[in-house]
Protein backbone atom coordinates (compact mmCIF):
# COMPACT_ATOMS: atom_id res chain seq x y z
CA UNK A 1 0.00 0.00 0.00
CA UNK A 2 1.32 3.42 -0.95
CA UNK A 3 -0.22 6.74 -0.26
CA UNK A 4 0.68 10.43 -0.31
CA UNK A 5 0.63 12.05 3.09
CA UNK A 6 -0.09 15.70 2.32
CA UNK A 7 -2.17 17.86 4.64
CA UNK A 8 -3.94 20.76 2.96
CA UNK A 9 -3.51 24.40 3.95
CA UNK A 10 -7.06 24.51 5.31
CA UNK A 11 -6.37 21.51 7.56
CA UNK A 12 -3.11 23.11 8.71
CA UNK A 13 -4.76 26.44 9.54
CA UNK A 14 -7.63 24.83 11.41
CA UNK A 15 -5.23 22.62 13.37
CA UNK A 16 -3.10 25.62 14.28
CA UNK A 17 -6.18 27.58 15.32
CA UNK A 18 -7.34 24.71 17.52
CA UNK A 19 -3.89 24.47 19.12
CA UNK A 20 -3.92 28.21 19.74
CA UNK A 21 -7.34 27.98 21.36
CA UNK A 22 -6.23 25.13 23.60
CA UNK A 23 -3.21 27.02 25.01
CA UNK A 24 -3.95 29.83 27.52
CA UNK A 25 -2.54 33.25 26.59
CA UNK A 26 -0.58 35.66 28.78
CA UNK A 27 -3.60 37.11 30.57
CA UNK A 28 -4.67 33.62 31.65
CA UNK A 29 -7.59 31.83 30.03
CA UNK A 30 -8.21 29.74 33.15
CA UNK A 31 -8.61 32.95 35.17
CA UNK A 32 -11.04 34.28 32.59
CA UNK A 33 -13.09 31.09 32.81
CA UNK A 34 -13.06 31.28 36.62
CA UNK A 35 -14.27 34.90 36.58
CA UNK A 36 -16.97 33.91 34.09
CA UNK A 37 -18.28 31.28 36.51
CA UNK A 38 -18.23 33.66 39.48
CA UNK A 39 -19.95 36.60 37.76
CA UNK A 40 -22.29 34.57 35.57
CA UNK A 41 -21.68 36.98 32.69
CA UNK A 42 -21.35 35.73 29.14
CA UNK A 43 -18.17 36.21 27.06
CA UNK A 44 -18.44 39.02 24.48
CA UNK A 45 -17.28 36.63 21.74
CA UNK A 46 -19.82 33.80 21.62
CA UNK A 47 -17.49 31.35 19.81
CA UNK A 48 -14.16 32.41 21.31
CA UNK A 49 -13.01 33.42 24.78
CA UNK A 50 -10.16 35.55 23.39
CA UNK A 51 -10.34 38.44 20.94
CA UNK A 52 -7.15 37.28 19.17
CA UNK A 53 -8.67 33.93 18.27
CA UNK A 54 -11.84 35.65 17.09
CA UNK A 55 -9.82 37.91 14.76
CA UNK A 56 -8.01 34.89 13.30
CA UNK A 57 -11.33 33.09 12.80
CA UNK A 58 -12.78 36.07 10.91
CA UNK A 59 -10.14 35.63 8.21
CA UNK A 60 -12.06 32.51 7.13
CA UNK A 61 -14.97 34.77 6.17
CA UNK A 62 -12.97 37.74 4.85
CA UNK A 63 -10.40 35.65 2.99
CA UNK A 64 -7.59 37.75 4.44
CA UNK A 65 -4.19 36.04 4.36
CA UNK A 66 -1.61 38.45 5.82
CA UNK A 67 1.36 36.06 5.88
CA UNK A 68 3.03 35.69 2.46
CA UNK A 69 5.93 33.52 1.34
CA UNK A 70 8.69 35.69 -0.13
CA UNK A 71 9.89 32.85 -2.38
CA UNK A 72 6.71 31.79 -4.18
CA UNK A 73 4.05 34.32 -3.12
CA UNK A 74 1.69 31.84 -1.46
CA UNK A 75 -0.31 33.41 1.39
CA UNK A 76 -1.61 32.06 4.70
CA UNK A 77 -4.14 33.08 7.33
CA UNK A 78 -1.82 32.10 10.19
CA UNK A 79 1.86 32.74 10.81
CA UNK A 80 2.34 29.08 11.75
CA UNK A 81 0.94 28.12 8.33
CA UNK A 82 3.68 30.17 6.64
CA UNK A 83 6.29 28.68 8.99
CA UNK A 84 5.27 25.14 8.02
CA UNK A 85 5.13 26.07 4.33
CA UNK A 86 8.70 27.40 4.41
CA UNK A 87 9.89 23.86 5.12
CA UNK A 88 9.04 23.04 1.49
CA UNK A 89 11.64 25.55 0.32
CA UNK A 90 14.23 24.81 3.02
CA UNK A 91 13.75 21.03 2.87
CA UNK A 92 13.48 20.88 6.66
CA UNK A 93 11.76 17.73 7.95
CA UNK A 94 11.76 17.92 11.76
CA UNK A 95 9.43 14.96 12.31
CA UNK A 96 11.11 11.56 11.85
CA UNK A 97 9.55 8.10 11.91
CA UNK A 98 11.22 6.08 14.70
CA UNK A 99 10.72 2.82 12.78
CA UNK A 100 11.95 3.58 9.26
CA UNK A 101 13.64 6.97 9.60
CA UNK A 102 11.50 8.75 7.00
CA UNK A 103 11.21 12.51 7.62
CA UNK A 104 8.14 14.74 7.37
CA UNK A 105 7.48 18.49 7.28
CA UNK A 106 4.43 18.23 9.54
CA UNK A 107 3.63 16.19 12.62
CA UNK A 108 0.22 15.27 11.19
CA UNK A 109 1.87 13.64 8.19
CA UNK A 110 4.06 11.57 10.50
CA UNK A 111 1.01 10.38 12.46
CA UNK A 112 -0.69 9.26 9.24
CA UNK A 113 2.52 7.55 8.09
CA UNK A 114 2.76 5.59 11.35
CA UNK A 115 -0.42 3.74 10.40
CA UNK A 116 1.62 1.87 7.78
CA UNK A 117 3.67 0.29 10.56
CA UNK A 118 0.73 -0.31 12.90
CA UNK A 119 -1.36 -1.83 10.11
CA UNK A 120 -4.37 0.36 10.86
CA UNK A 121 -6.50 0.89 7.74
CA UNK A 122 -9.74 2.72 8.24
CA UNK A 123 -11.31 3.51 4.87
CA UNK A 124 -11.85 0.97 2.07
CA UNK A 125 -13.26 1.64 -1.40
CA UNK A 126 -16.34 -0.52 -1.93
CA UNK A 127 -15.85 -0.55 -5.72
CA UNK A 128 -12.24 -1.68 -6.11
CA UNK A 129 -11.19 -2.68 -2.59
CA UNK A 130 -8.33 -0.20 -2.24
CA UNK A 131 -7.73 0.89 1.36
CA UNK A 132 -6.70 4.23 2.84
CA UNK A 133 -5.51 5.45 6.22
CA UNK A 134 -7.19 8.86 5.80
CA UNK A 135 -10.80 9.69 4.89
CA UNK A 136 -9.67 12.63 2.74
CA UNK A 137 -7.60 10.31 0.51
CA UNK A 138 -10.51 7.86 0.31
CA UNK A 139 -12.86 10.65 -0.77
CA UNK A 140 -10.38 11.86 -3.42
CA UNK A 141 -10.02 8.30 -4.71
CA UNK A 142 -13.80 7.91 -5.06
CA UNK A 143 -13.84 10.71 -7.63
CA UNK A 144 -12.07 8.30 -10.00
CA UNK A 145 -15.17 6.09 -9.97
CA UNK A 146 -17.82 8.85 -9.80
CA UNK A 147 -16.13 11.27 -12.21
CA UNK A 148 -16.94 14.12 -9.82
CA UNK A 149 -14.95 17.33 -10.39
CA UNK A 150 -15.33 19.76 -7.49
CA UNK A 151 -12.69 22.33 -8.38
CA UNK A 152 -13.51 24.74 -11.22
CA UNK A 153 -11.26 27.36 -12.81
CA UNK A 154 -12.74 30.85 -12.40
CA UNK A 155 -11.18 31.99 -15.70
CA UNK A 156 -12.10 29.29 -18.22
CA UNK A 157 -14.54 27.04 -16.36
CA UNK A 158 -12.47 23.85 -16.68
CA UNK A 159 -13.09 21.49 -13.77
CA UNK A 160 -10.76 19.16 -11.90
CA UNK A 161 -11.16 16.27 -9.49
CA UNK A 162 -8.18 17.34 -7.36
CA UNK A 163 -7.40 20.76 -5.89
CA UNK A 164 -3.71 20.30 -6.77
CA UNK A 165 -4.57 19.94 -10.47
CA UNK A 166 -6.54 23.20 -10.38
CA UNK A 167 -3.62 24.98 -8.69
CA UNK A 168 -1.25 23.85 -11.43
CA UNK A 169 -3.78 24.80 -14.12
CA UNK A 170 -4.17 28.33 -12.69
CA UNK A 171 -0.55 28.98 -13.60
CA UNK A 172 -1.66 28.99 -17.27
CA UNK A 173 -3.79 32.07 -16.62
CA UNK A 174 -1.73 33.88 -13.98
CA UNK A 175 1.70 33.03 -15.48
CA UNK A 176 3.07 32.58 -11.98
CA UNK A 177 6.07 30.47 -12.93
CA UNK A 178 8.45 31.22 -10.08
CA UNK A 179 10.76 28.21 -10.36
CA UNK A 180 13.38 28.33 -13.12
CA UNK A 181 15.39 25.43 -14.55
CA UNK A 182 18.95 26.73 -14.88
CA UNK A 183 19.81 24.16 -17.56
CA UNK A 184 17.08 24.77 -20.15
CA UNK A 185 15.30 27.92 -18.94
CA UNK A 186 11.91 26.27 -18.50
CA UNK A 187 9.78 27.71 -15.68
CA UNK A 188 7.39 25.94 -13.33
CA UNK A 189 4.52 27.00 -11.13
CA UNK A 190 5.45 24.60 -8.33
CA UNK A 191 8.82 23.66 -6.84
CA UNK A 192 8.02 19.94 -6.90
CA UNK A 193 7.39 20.15 -10.67
CA UNK A 194 10.84 21.67 -11.12
CA UNK A 195 12.37 18.83 -9.07
CA UNK A 196 10.64 16.24 -11.26
CA UNK A 197 11.71 18.11 -14.42
CA UNK A 198 15.36 18.12 -13.33
CA UNK A 199 15.33 14.32 -13.58
CA UNK A 200 15.09 14.69 -17.38
CA UNK A 201 18.54 16.29 -17.26
CA UNK A 202 20.06 14.02 -14.61
CA UNK A 203 18.39 10.80 -15.80
CA UNK A 204 17.49 10.00 -12.20
CA UNK A 205 14.64 7.51 -11.72
CA UNK A 206 14.17 7.12 -7.96
CA UNK A 207 11.00 5.02 -8.07
CA UNK A 208 11.70 1.35 -8.79
CA UNK A 209 9.30 -1.57 -9.12
CA UNK A 210 10.29 -4.29 -6.64
CA UNK A 211 8.75 -6.99 -8.83
CA UNK A 212 10.40 -6.36 -12.20
CA UNK A 213 13.04 -3.70 -11.51
CA UNK A 214 11.65 -1.08 -13.90
CA UNK A 215 12.34 2.50 -12.73
CA UNK A 216 10.37 5.71 -13.08
CA UNK A 217 11.05 9.43 -12.70
CA UNK A 218 7.74 10.01 -10.92
CA UNK A 219 5.92 8.19 -8.14
CA UNK A 220 2.73 8.34 -10.21
CA UNK A 221 4.47 6.43 -13.00
CA UNK A 222 5.36 3.61 -10.60
CA UNK A 223 1.84 3.63 -9.17
CA UNK A 224 0.33 3.20 -12.64
CA UNK A 225 2.87 0.51 -13.52
CA UNK A 226 2.02 -1.53 -10.40
CA UNK A 227 -1.49 -2.03 -11.73
CA UNK A 228 0.03 -4.37 -14.33
CA UNK A 229 1.29 -6.66 -11.56
CA UNK A 230 -1.69 -6.49 -9.18
CA UNK A 231 -4.33 -6.57 -11.94
CA UNK A 232 -6.00 -3.40 -10.74
CA UNK A 233 -8.19 -1.65 -13.36
CA UNK A 234 -9.95 1.23 -11.57
CA UNK A 235 -11.23 3.02 -14.70
CA UNK A 236 -14.44 1.43 -16.02
CA UNK A 237 -16.35 2.28 -19.20
CA UNK A 238 -19.94 3.25 -18.38
CA UNK A 239 -21.16 1.92 -21.74
CA UNK A 240 -19.66 -1.57 -22.00
CA UNK A 241 -18.17 -2.21 -18.55
CA UNK A 242 -14.64 -2.74 -19.81
CA UNK A 243 -11.97 -1.69 -17.28
CA UNK A 244 -8.59 -0.04 -17.79
CA UNK A 245 -5.46 0.57 -15.73
CA UNK A 246 -5.13 4.21 -16.84
CA UNK A 247 -7.63 7.03 -17.25
CA UNK A 248 -6.09 8.11 -20.55
CA UNK A 249 -6.74 4.66 -22.01
CA UNK A 250 -10.37 4.85 -20.87
CA UNK A 251 -10.76 8.28 -22.48
CA UNK A 252 -9.44 6.94 -25.79
CA UNK A 253 -11.74 3.92 -25.53
CA UNK A 254 -14.76 6.17 -24.92
CA UNK A 255 -14.29 7.57 -28.42
CA UNK A 256 -15.51 4.22 -29.78
CA UNK A 257 -18.89 4.75 -28.11
CA UNK A 258 -19.25 8.52 -28.49
CA UNK A 259 -17.72 8.79 -31.97
CA UNK A 260 -15.73 11.78 -30.76
CA UNK A 261 -12.57 12.58 -32.72
CA UNK A 262 -10.93 15.55 -31.00
CA UNK A 263 -7.72 15.59 -33.08
CA UNK A 264 -8.12 17.34 -36.43
CA UNK A 265 -5.66 17.83 -39.30
CA UNK A 266 -5.34 21.55 -40.09
CA UNK A 267 -4.47 20.81 -43.73
CA UNK A 268 -7.20 18.38 -44.84
CA UNK A 269 -9.57 18.43 -41.82
CA UNK A 270 -9.41 14.68 -41.31
CA UNK A 271 -10.15 13.81 -37.67
CA UNK A 272 -8.77 11.17 -35.31
CA UNK A 273 -9.69 9.68 -31.95
CA UNK A 274 -6.06 9.61 -30.78
CA UNK A 275 -3.23 12.13 -30.97
CA UNK A 276 -0.82 9.49 -32.27
CA UNK A 277 -3.19 8.88 -35.18
CA UNK A 278 -2.98 12.55 -36.15
CA UNK A 279 0.82 12.50 -35.81
CA UNK A 280 1.09 9.51 -38.16
CA UNK A 281 -1.30 11.15 -40.62
CA UNK A 282 0.75 14.38 -40.71
CA UNK A 283 3.66 12.43 -42.22
CA UNK A 284 1.60 12.17 -45.41
CA UNK A 285 1.69 15.96 -45.70
CA UNK A 286 5.27 16.48 -44.48
CA UNK A 287 6.73 13.52 -46.38
CA UNK A 288 8.51 12.29 -43.26
CA UNK A 289 9.48 8.60 -43.38
CA UNK A 290 11.22 7.74 -40.11
CA UNK A 291 11.32 3.95 -40.56
CA UNK A 292 14.06 2.65 -42.88
CA UNK A 293 14.54 -0.95 -44.01
CA UNK A 294 18.03 -2.27 -43.25
CA UNK A 295 17.75 -4.75 -46.15
CA UNK A 296 16.75 -2.56 -49.11
CA UNK A 297 17.15 0.99 -47.74
CA UNK A 298 13.55 1.95 -48.49
CA UNK A 299 11.86 4.29 -45.97
CA UNK A 300 8.29 4.14 -44.66
CA UNK A 301 5.80 6.38 -42.86
CA UNK A 302 4.74 3.69 -40.38
CA UNK A 303 6.71 0.97 -38.64
CA UNK A 304 4.10 -1.62 -39.63
CA UNK A 305 4.85 -1.00 -43.32
CA UNK A 306 8.49 -1.92 -42.70
CA UNK A 307 7.61 -5.50 -41.81
CA UNK A 308 4.65 -6.10 -44.12
CA UNK A 309 4.18 -6.50 -47.89
CA UNK A 310 5.46 -2.98 -48.71
CA UNK A 311 9.10 -4.06 -48.32
CA UNK A 312 10.00 -6.40 -51.22
CA UNK A 313 13.14 -7.80 -49.56
CA UNK A 314 11.44 -8.62 -46.27
CA UNK A 315 8.53 -10.14 -48.15
CA UNK A 316 10.87 -12.35 -50.22
CA UNK A 317 12.76 -13.48 -47.11
CA UNK A 318 9.46 -14.29 -45.43
CA UNK A 319 8.27 -16.40 -48.40
CA UNK A 320 11.57 -18.29 -48.54
CA UNK A 321 11.43 -18.96 -44.81
CA UNK A 322 7.89 -20.30 -44.97
CA UNK A 323 8.86 -22.45 -47.99
CA UNK A 324 11.76 -24.03 -46.09
CA UNK A 325 9.54 -24.72 -43.07
CA UNK A 326 6.90 -26.33 -45.31
CA UNK A 327 9.47 -28.70 -46.85
CA UNK A 328 10.77 -29.88 -43.45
Amino acid sequence: MSEDFNISQEETDLLALKEEKDVPNEIGEEDQHEDLQKTGTRSYFACFSQRGNFKVHMRIHTGKKPFTCTQCGKSFTLKIGLKRHMRIHTGEKPYTCPQCGKGFCQNGNLKVHMRIHTGKIYFTCQQCGKSFTRKANHDRHMRIHTGEKLYTCQYCGESFAQRENLTVHMGVHTRENSYLCLQCGKRFHQHRNLKVHMRTHTGKKPFTCEQCGKSFTRKLGLKRHMRIHNGESPFTCQFCGRSFTQKGTLNRHMGIHTGEKPYSCQLCRKTFTRKIGLERHMRIHTGEKPYKCAQCGKSFIQHGNLTEKYCAVNNTVRRLFHGIVAEM
